[in-house]
């Protein structure tokens, strides 16, 4: 961090203890899925028939030679003058079956301190690789020194040339011209999910884009749940959640990535392969989050909120500070209440490590996983959509799933408020086949050893008159 500071990149929070705010190029603030590609030799491994029906409805596929030929163009001598970091990193628990291990090369400093934060790092992770195989990822700003033109905030990107790619067949990940988190923290969704799946599909296990909790009732029962819903959706406030139902208490395994794997039992159990929360900030306040906002406020990095004078930050949801305080803006501007733009980028970000939170679930770092009772689904549906409905059984819980659509968020870089496909909240995210995803699902009911858990669609972003009948009456059931 001090040689961002040293380079104008990240100012210190003296409010906090060890908090940095960083402000990236308005070009470059969130993932770009239609930059996006998953590479291998068949491109039916991908899309299938070969046909996407249209842009960002499956994944991008690129043929090992375009992608060779784009990466040619890209990165002879595109770290020069920079610093580069190695970065050998674990995805879950140090030494865990169901963990995975990386190592990354990158000329960003932004990325290795997320990655110090968001995966566990360093000299005990080379001794577990050993002499095994691991994922080899490699990314770049893409501006080598000196610049053709001053960075805009100090922060270098490329957004012009910015590619993330995955090679599948040989365990590999390539990114390069931008510096946002989810196309440069290699080990997040780019390794959690697009390698991941296509990994877990090949080995038998699951690696999907959801939370995981667990939930003790007054009896002193505890279920663990995973729950997928699309970013920028609540998964956070849903695993960090306050419950109000007298005596009952909620624990955060992970907010955001769930490993699965059923074991010799028959038991699903879920790892979180990550090691901090890269939380969307705007909405996370302490009537929203409290547990959040008892979380970030130490050794946190946040980037593209807005900065107080009395050295502290602020973004929508947050309660609102002191009327002498004065803040500026993502964009560097005067802010109030008033201001036409808002104080924080929509998908502004907190970077904190896991182990601030104070409802940690005890055993978040089991390397057996801990025990999947339940699976919900969901998105953003204001209206036509019941609040909570419960499959039949595990092939329709698979369909539900599929069937997912949810209003498009600014955690990606689609405009306005149009509703898409997203199954299963992996649309940006699976890295293969999507026909062949959904049939590996339904593969897991046909061993007679499994147990297979409940599953569920829930809904709380409806708006419509219907909605305050149905949680009235939602309010009055009890669950076992």
């Amino acid at each position: 961090m001090g040689i961002m500071e040293a380079q104008g990149l990240a100012h210190p929070l003296p409010k906090y203890e060890n908090c940095w705010l960083v402000n990236t190029d308005p070009a470059d603030v969130a993932r770009v899925e239609s930059r996006t590609y998953i590479s291998t030799r068949n491109q039916h491994d991908v899309v299938p028939k070969g046909t996407n029906p249209h842009k960002g409805a499956l994944p991008n596929w690129m043929s090992p030679k375009q992608l060779d030929q784009e990466l040619t163009d890209r990165f002879p001598r595109t770290m020069e003058g920079r610093t580069m970091y190695v970065i050998p990193f674990s995805m879950g628990p140090v030494g865990s079956r169901l963990s995975k291990i990386g190592v990354q090369l990158t000329d960003s400093p932004y990325v290795a301190a997320s990655m110090r934060i968001m995966t566990r790092i360093g000299t005990e992770v080379l001794h577990a690789l050993g002499d095994d195989d691991f994922v080899r990822c490699l990314h770049s700003v893409g501006q080598p020194l000196p610049m053709a033109k001053p960075a805009v905030n100090n922060w270098p990107c490329n957004p012009a040339e910015t590619i993330i790619t995955h090679r599948p067949e040989t365990n590999e990940i390539i990114s390069y011209g931008s510096g946002y988190g989810g196309n440069s923290i290699l080990g997040k969704k780019c390794l959690a999910l697009r390698l991941g799946s296509y990994m877990a599909r090949k080995e038998g296990w699951l690696a999907e884009h959801m939370l995981i909790l667990g939930i003790t009732n007054p009896q002193g029962v505890k279920r663990y749940i995973a729950a997928a819903f699309p970013s920028a959706c609540g998964k956070t406030n849903l695993a960090m959640m306050t419950p109000e139902l007298p005596g009952y208490k909620v624990e955060c395994v992970g907010d955001d990535i769930a490993w699965m794997r059923f074991d010799e039992n028959g038991q699903l159990r879920a790892i979180n392969p990550e090691n901090g929360f890269f939380g969307v900030a705007p909405g996370t306040g302490t009537k929203t989050n409290p547990v959040a906002m008892q979380t970030v406020f130490k050794n946190s990095v946040f980037t593209n909120v807005a900065y107080t004078n009395d050295g502290g930050v602020y973004w929508e949801g947050m309660d609102k500070p002191n009327a002498n305080v004065k803040i500026t803006s993502w964009m560097g501007k005067s802010w109030t209440p008033e201001s036409s733009e808002p104080a924080a980028h929509p998908n502004s970000r907190f970077c904190s490590p896991a182990s601030q939170c104070p409802i940690l679930d005890p055993a978040w770092e089991d390397p057996k996983g801990v025990p999947i009772d339940a699976i919900l689904f969901g998105g953003r549906r204001p209206e036509g959509v019941p609040l909570v409905y419960e499959a039949f059984d595990w092939n329709h819980g698979v369909f539900m799933g599929a069937s997912m659509r949810s209003e498009a968020t600014a955690a990606a870089e689609f405009k306005g408020k149009m509703v898409m496909h997203d199954p299963f909240a992996m649309r940006p995210f699976v890295g293969y086949n999507i026909g062949q995803y959904f049939n590996h699902w339904l593969s897991f009911a046909a061993n007679p050893n499994h147990k297979l858990p409940r599953m569920f669609h829930v809904n709380w972003f409806r708006k419509d008159a219907q909605v305050l009948k149905s949680r009235n009456y939602i309010s009055e059931k009890k669950f076992s």
